[in-house]
């Protein structure tokens, strides 16, 4: 038991921080702490009092509201001071409601009034609530009940506010962390047991042939289906890229080989990250996928950021001169939705350029979007690309896009991506 950790003169807690004393009652399971909650009461604009009269009035001001706020402690509560001008309750044994009132009976005692020589006071304070959650550290509890008290002040002060429903900073890095080593964990399931998938989506001419395909990696383990923006920033992360990407290498130019071999020659566009293309080994790993699946060079493009083609990092050149030189072709996508510089551009061996598809929103109707556009076709074009808009939904869209002469279209207009086995019965009846 912690009543021994009270020091009988003052009445608050003696000797232990209050992260050990918390830990100590989860730890122990003292009777009611699977109901505990913290209360963090911070005073407001107490360093004005210290001013106006000094560091010794303002301490028996402290003294005076330590008082108070001692009062207020019944059975189930400890209180210490944990800060210049901020204290700390721990309660258990209360639920919710119980310990709303006790928040209240704690300002309520703070707000009475209080004499200093010729002047009369009145303080307020706020203060911060954590109820303990299920599986929750004592450092969680008391960093949500330091946030919420934190809030409170942001709030304009003199209120109390109940943490449980947003994520502190530290706390929302703990999940994230964790959520991150569960992503890592599934990644490494998938690609040891299976449960990657390339999806494909046609990119058609203006014509309605099918020109080429973009492939989208999926990831499904065990049931559970994660986002590509989920996945692929902890590939990043933990240095699994690069097996990613030598997957997807792999497969995706197995199925333009699969393609070819079906009749159905097509283009298969391959997305690679950056740090793919940071890789002194990239070059040789796309190289060895297009030998291994017996494809032609020209059947493959390799699709990357438009920020990328902006690195000047020497690896990254040369992978992508490299890759060129091969025969495969090099695609920027969503450009124009970042801060392309137009003057790198012309040394880029591009091949292909994607138009974003912010630029597609209002195009029928905003002639200044398709003022935008229509340069950049034109330029696109001057410089021996082909450019294709992406994100085509409408019909509307479709026929803007015409007029102003892309070399091809992307979007759900015509398609979803699709599995191959979809995919190839999808391009079947197109043939037909």
């Amino acid at each position: 038991m912690y009543e021994t950790q009270i020091d009988p003169n003052t009445g608050f807690l003696d000797r232990y921080s209050s992260l050990d004393l918390v830990s100590g009652m989860l730890e122990q399971g003292q009777q009611g702490s699977d109901k505990m909650a913290i209360l963090w009461l911070d005073l407001d604009r107490f360093k004005h009092l210290n001013e106006s009269f000094g560091y010794e009035g303002g301490d028996s001001i402290l003294a005076i509201l330590a008082d108070r706020i001692r009062e207020k402690v019944g059975e189930g509560m400890l209180v210490g001071r944990v800060g210049v001008d901020e204290f700390m309750v721990i309660v258990t044994g209360k639920d919710e409601e119980q310990i709303e009132l006790i928040a209240v009976e704690l300002m309520q005692a703070v707000e009475e009034p209080l004499n200093m020589g010729d002047f009369r006071i009145r303080l307020t304070a706020s203060i911060g609530i954590a109820i303990l959650e299920s599986e929750e550290s004592a450092a969680e509890l008391l960093e949500r009940a330091d946030w919420a008290k934190n809030t409170a002040k942001k709030q304009g002060g003199h209120r109390y506010v109940i943490s449980g429903h947003e994520l502190v900073p530290s706390h929302m890095g703990i999940i994230q962390a964790r959520e991150d080593l569960e992503v890592e964990y599934l990644l490494h399931t998938a690609l040891d047991n299976g449960g990657l998938q390339l999806h494909y989506q046609p990119i058609l001419s203006l014509n309605g042939k099918v020109v080429s395909v973009e492939a989208l990696m999926r990831c499904n383990v065990n049931g559970k289906s994660l986002a590509p923006g989920r996945f692929f920033p902890v590939a990043e992360k933990s240095g699994l890229i690069s097996r990613l990407g030598e997957w997807s290498l792999i497969q995706g130019t197995r199925q333009a080989r699969s393609l070819a071999n079906a009749g159905l020659s097509t283009t298969v566009s391959i997305n690679v990250s950056r740090g793919q293309l940071s890789d002194r080994n990239f070059a040789q790993s796309l190289n060895n996928a297009i030998i291994l699946a017996n494809v032609a060079p020209n059947l493959i493009d390799i699709e990357f950021s438009e920020s990328v083609f902006m690195d000047e990092s020497d690896i990254i050149q040369s992978n992508l001169r490299v890759a060129r030189e091969i025969g495969v072709g090099l695609v920027i996508d969503n450009f124009g939705s970042g801060y392309s510089c137009l003057a790198s551009i012309k040394d880029m061996p591009a091949t292909k350029i994607k138009l974003g598809r912010q630029l597609n929103i209002g195009l029928a109707e905003d002639y200044r979007s398709r003022a935008v556009v229509k340069s950049l076709v034109s330029m696109g074009k001057d410089l021996g690309m082909e450019v294709i808009a992406e994100g085509v939904e409408t019909r509307e869209q479709l026929e803007a896009l015409k007029e102003l002469s892309v070399d091809g279209i992307q979007g759900y207009y015509y398609a979803r991506p699709m599995d191959e086995d979809k995919l190839a019965i999808w391009l079947t009846e197109r043939e037909h």
